[in-house]
């Protein structure tokens, strides 16, 4: 069974836990990375979120589910449903210390400096490790300058970052994990992003699945000459 694409995961899961579980919706806003136990989620709670993940998508939630947070819940179910239908994973070896890779890579507000794509970056909303912010991009070849809300929580502990498209546009969702490993002589830095397109999309979900990759490999090779450059010239 496929998860249903026109709500973000991590809203489902919020509203099974409010509706199912008594949890309290504002300090789950207040503090996104938290993890289920933090959030007051005792056994008999963690049992009946289990139960409706079990009905609704056919997952089964682990007994160490009260360690995650609401996106890791997310994460988790999308990864157990079927693939979606667009789906691409893309990774850079990065000769730089994880350290640097993960504090240049999650400054989004000089992600200008970064992408060669991105002419804009405006921080919309900050709240401890999630931020919302709007991305334009440079004018493309018939002049539009596209542009989107996007929001993103990074999970230093685990080195991973989920992240979602708020203004879907021609999407009807897209997802996004960010994942960073440590390699001999540096850092992994690898992308997947699960999507879908709306019927009225000027391309299909194989047409972007190319472009994606496409562009996923001249940005990945930017950013590693870019890093590499910053720690050769110092930077730690």
């Amino acid at each position: 069974m496929t998860v249903a694409p026109d709500r973000p995961l991590a809203n489902e899961i919020t509203d099974i836990l409010v509706t199912h579980c008594g949890l309290d919706a504002d300090a789950a806003a207040r503090t996104p990375a938290a993890s289920l136990e933090e959030l007051g989620m005792d056994s008999l709670a963690l049992l009946e979120l289990s139960a409706v993940v079990a009905d609704r998508w056919r997952v089964k939630i682990p007994e160490q589910a009260g360690q995650l947070s609401i996106a890791g819940v997310a994460d988790l179910v999308a990864r157990r449903t079927d693939p979606p239908p667009g789906h691409t994973e893309n990774a850079v070896d990065i000769a730089a210390p994880l350290p640097l890779v993960w504090e240049i890579t999650n400054d989004v507000a000089r992600w200008t400096e970064l992408f060669t794509e991105y002419a804009v970056v405006d921080i919309l909303h900050s709240d401890g490790d999630t931020v919302r912010f709007r991305l334009t991009m440079h004018p493309d070849e018939n002049g539009t300058s596209w542009s989107w809300v996007s929001e993103r929580t990074a999970d230093p502990a685990t080195r991973e970052v989920h992240a979602r498209r708020v203004e879907t546009g021609p999407f009807e969702y897209m997802r996004i994990h960010w994942r960073y490993d440590e390699i001999p002589g540096g850092t992994r830095m690898t992308w997947v992003q699960d999507f879908a397109m709306k019927p009225t999309a000027p391309v299909d979900n194989a047409g972007m699945t190319e472009r994606i990759n496409t562009n996923s490999k001249v940005q990945l090779a930017v950013i590693k000459e870019k890093i590499e450059r910053a720690y050769a010239g110092g930077a730690r």
